[in-house]
């Protein structure tokens, strides 16, 4: 066995000597990506070489080298570097094959910045941060052999899918899965608050827990009485939701892990909370210091009724939570205001003012203006598509998660009466162009999703029984994408053309197809379906009515050649009456499958463009620690298909739109959607996209970004020899 390689040995498959005098520094190599040549063209062979570079200058001077893998894994699991639980599961003959199997994909990084992001943030180190103990292919192995649970087939299938990039687990199950030393394997997580101070309480005390461990956590605050608003019939007793909202973002920043990072929170507000304009000018830059929110993320819920009391430009009415649960035995969160607004305006027991719907509209889009939040969630498109019984009232810190959860109740000490169900995020994403390139489809999808359960199967946040409640009930995974972008302009497709939509609908169509029929086999496997399986749209086979009525086959000549030049098969109707048969029959594992998020130091590592939203320059700038600036040219772009590599500001909002709303018709969760604006852009263009986003079935809207004119078109300089 060539112990060099596997062992630990010279990393990236490079030299480890070269002459002193022929070396180049591989951050100033990068930063030529930022100067054209003499003949006008991007320096893609400088960053090239600005990996090898780095891998000769410091990543193999500074990898601990072992003579053999089984002295490296002895080694490491003895000093507790590695779980030793992780291959205790497995035969030692079948671990040396996998890390054999790891190695024969023969792995290169293909840009600077992804080396750079793998070595500085996911690969094991020793305790004092000097020295590189693990590889990429260590690292894919540790994760396989982890989410495999023993389960051999299981974890050479992830080794092949992660090797070729095919499929990434999500940074916390990446950076942890087998360490010793870790943080959980998910890392966002959705809390429901309810109008009582031990709710409150517990809820400032989950999040206080849930970020030391590296988790990012949303709470909704809709069901929280508004300012002015009784307690124990005295008038104007209530503070309403800002005092919250500090304590939350003051707890944020306390338990900043480590001193790492700060904690990560979002919240979220119904529209027709009266506390809702308060709740935004917290946003603004000239708040008052007391109301103030720096580092809380904000999200909107935004119902049908909101948008066409705007379209008549009438007055909205605002209503009170702690009136709505008198009268209607259901908090705020769990009613539609939509289908009971006309009831609620109707009724003297509810208290309620009237603000302007459009001028919510339009303070909403100042905030997105000043700040980029806050983030829109529109209520009814959400629940009209979910398949599961309940109301989905919230999202999490990057729009894609939607779920029904359930309250939680307490004693006076904060212990559990009653636990709920609220909600965690265990997610990864397919890399679309090497999906594409899967010899399977199907089985790479599969793969993907038992991966996934098998995070869920082993997370148990024991120090928030809600989260903990609801995983165990739900085993909800969120499979999402990445490298739309990346994947179409190699295939020289225009980002949200007639063609670049029909791909995203076709694709997605597919995916679904076999995400659920993995899931299928699982249930039938372990002979049972998620709780509640038989009150979901999945039991009565509605959900698949579209699918099994409709038709569904690629509306343009070049995506039906794209799928039938890479061998994969459209699922047709009567595949779909097949699985609706046997889900119907069998069940389904996961409540919940699918989930697109923004994805970032993943799609740096895996070579892809973020998420399925199109890239934000052709050659980006990042800002990395001490290095400083660090370049990122677009993957799949040479310089002969730079035409099909036009950056989100270019595209515009309404064709990101467009993609989106195809994608999502085949997402049972949502998709974190960001939109990209000139900075001529104004109030009514932000409105304007708002409305398109909710008429085409978008579910969630992320961040708005603006960028500077100033900053416009290509980011990269001109050669300095070629201007003197």
């Amino acid at each position: 066995m060539d112990t060099r390689g596997i062992g630990g040995g010279a990393a990236g498959g490079m030299s480890e000597r070269e002459p002193v005098g022929t070396r180049k520094d591989h951050h100033a190599l990068n930063a030529m990506l930022n100067m054209y040549d003499c003949e006008g063209r991007i320096q893609f062979d400088k960053d090239r070489e600005a990996v090898r570079q780095y891998f000769l200058q410091h990543v193999n001077p500074n990898t601990v080298v072992f003579g053999t893998l089984k002295e490296k894994i002895g080694h490491l699991i003895e000093n507790e570097y590695y779980e030793e639980a992780v291959f205790r599961g497995y035969d030692w003959e079948f671990t040396e094959r996998l890390y054999r199997q790891a190695y024969a994909h023969e792995h290169r990084f293909r840009t600077f910045l992804g080396a750079f992001k793998y070595y500085t943030s996911y690969a094991l180190k020793t305790f004092d941060g000097s020295r590189y103990l693990e590889r990429y292919e260590d690292r894919v192995v540790a994760t396989a052999l982890y989410l495999g649970a023993g389960d051999e087939e299981l974890a050479s299938r992830l080794v092949d899918e992660m090797m070729t990039g095919r499929f990434q687990p999500a940074t916390p199950t990446f950076l942890n899965a087998g360490k010793a030393q870790r943080g959980e394997l998910v890392s966002c997580f959705l809390l429901r608050v309810e109008d009582n101070l031990e709710s409150i309480g517990r809820g400032v005390n989950s999040a206080l827990q849930l970020s030391k461990r590296g988790g990012g956590v949303a709470l909704l605050l809709t069901n929280l009485r508004e300012q002015g608003a009784p307690i124990k019939r005295i008038e104007n007793q209530a503070s309403g939701v800002v005092p919250v909202m500090k304590l939350l973002e003051d707890s944020f920043s306390y338990a900043n892990q480590l001193g790492a990072r700060q904690g990560a929170g979002a919240v979220y507000l119904h529209a027709h909370h009266p506390d809702i304009m308060r709740f935004l000018d917290t946003k603004r830059e000239n708040a008052d210091e007391k109301i103030r929110i720096k580092t809380l993320s904000l999200g909107v819920v935004v119902p049908d009724i909101t948008f066409e009391l705007a379209k008549r430009d009438a007055d909205m009415h605002l209503f009170s939570p702690y009136d709505v649960e008198r009268e209607y035995g259901r908090p705020l969160a769990d009613l539609s205001v939509t289908e009971h607004y006309d009831d609620l305006v109707a009724n003297p027991r509810v208290r309620k003012t009237t603000i302007s719907a459009r001028e919510f509209f339009k303070t909403v889009a100042e905030l997105q203006f000043e700040s980029g939040y806050p983030y829109l969630l529109f209520e009814d498109t959400v629940n009209r598509a979910n398949p599961i019984p309940g109301w989905i009232n919230m999202s999490n810190l990057c729009s894609e998660i939607l779920q029904v959860n359930t309250p939680s109740t307490y004693d006076a000490a904060l212990g559990y009466e009653t636990v709920g169900r609220d909600i965690s995020c265990n997610l990864g994403s397919l890399n679309i162009a090497a999906a594409m390139a899967s010899p399977d489809l199907g089985a790479t999808v599969e793969t993907a999703v038992r991966g996934l359960t098998s995070v869920s199967d082993q997370s148990d946040i024991d120090a928030v029984p809600s989260v903990a409640h609801g995983n165990r009930l739900g085993h909800a995974i969120g499979l999402g994408q990445m490298n739309l972008h990346g994947y179409l302009a190699s295939q020289r497709i225009h980002y949200g053309s007639e063609e670049g939509v029909d791909f995203t609908n076709m694709y997605f169509y597919t995916v679904a197809y076999h995400a659920l029929r993995a899931s299928n086999r699982i249930a039938i496997e372990r002979g049972t379906a998620f709780d509640g399986f038989e009150q979901s749209a999945y039991a009565d086979g509605s959900y698949f009515t579209k699918y099994t009525e409709g038709t569904w086959e690629p509306a343009t000549e070049r995506v039906r050649a794209l799928f039938a030049e890479a061998g994969v098969r459209v699922p047709t109707r009567e595949d779909w009456r097949e699985l609706s048969r046997s889900v119907r029959e069998h069940g389904i594992y996961n409540q919940y499958l699918q989930a697109v998020p923004p994805t970032g130091s993943i799609s740096y590592i895996n070579d892809s463009t973020a998420s399925i939203h199109p890239i934000a320059a052709k050659v980006e700038i990042r800002k990395e620690g001490r290095l400083g600036r660090v370049y990122y040219p677009a993957p799949h772009m040479d310089n002969d298909n730079l035409e099909y590599f036009q950056d989100a500001y270019e595209i515009g909002p309404e064709k990101i739109i467009d993609t989106y709303a195809a994608a999502t018709q085949h997402v049972d969760q949502g998709l974190s959607c960001t939109l990209f604006f000139r900075d001529t852009a104004t109030t009514r263009d932000l409105n304007r996209a708002q409305i398109h986003a909710w008429r085409k079935g978008v579910k969630t809207l992320y961040y708005i970004r603006l960028r500077q004119e100033a900053l416009a078109g290509t980011e990269i300089e001109n050669c300095l020899s070629c201007t003197l």
